[in-house]
């Protein structure tokens, strides 16, 4: 699992990009908001898991916020 920042989001073209706790930003599609919302906020804590995408980079997958009680230091 990755934890890390939702840097970026834009629900008009459905992607966003994630910064983890280790500084890597990875991009995210919202088919992978695990919630099945398609969007999620900015500037919240989150975690998902690495995969390599279809464009062979990485990716994050399975993105999902952390509720308050969790974003302690990890």
């Amino acid at each position: 699992m990755t934890y890390g920042v939702i840097e970026a989001f834009n629900e008009q073209r459905g992607d966003g990009f994630f910064r983890s706790d280790a500084g890597e930003l990875m991009y995210f599609h919202c088919v992978c908001v695990a919630d099945g919302s398609r969007t999620i906020p900015i500037d919240v804590r989150a975690q998902g898991l690495r995969a390599v995408g279809h464009l062979g980079r990485d990716e994050l997958v399975e993105v999902q916020p952390l509720s308050q009680e969790s974003t302690g230091s990890d």
